[in-house]
């Protein structure tokens, strides 16, 4: 797994979905994991598409709106990652890695979210 950036969250967020897809990427597909990978690569690139969106928004509200799905879709990436180390074993230590920084990302996004509310 490559080193992700803390002081750059678009940046964090696209190196995160990248490692997703490279971890997806080696994974054998059976009948068990191919909708596993499916549900892991859409919501674990989805969070820097989101902040990608959050960063144009058109407005305050708009913005808050997009940092909470980014939240949202970082939290539904922990319970993909759950499953698959379940499922695959032998990547454990990588799976538990990922799982990490989504939860970093988690709570990042719930900051900002607390902030915003302020």
């Amino acid at each position: 797994m490559e080193q992700l950036p803390n002081y750059n969250l678009e940046e964090r967020t696209a190196k995160f979905g990248e490692n997703v897809i490279k971890l997806c990427r080696d994974i054998k597909e059976t009948t068990i994991s191919k909708p596993l990978i499916s549900q892991l690569i859409r919501s674990g690139t989805s969070i820097g598409a989101n902040y990608m969106e959050a960063n144009a928004a058109s407005s305050r509200k708009d913005f808050a709106n997009k940092i909470f799905i980014c939240k949202k879709e970082a939290q539904e990436t922990k319970h993909w990652l759950r499953m698959f180390k379940e499922y695959e074993k032998n990547k454990e230590n990588d799976i538990m890695e990922l799982w990490k920084e989504a939860q970093e990302l988690t709570m990042i996004f719930q900051k900002i979210t607390n902030t915003l509310r302020k």
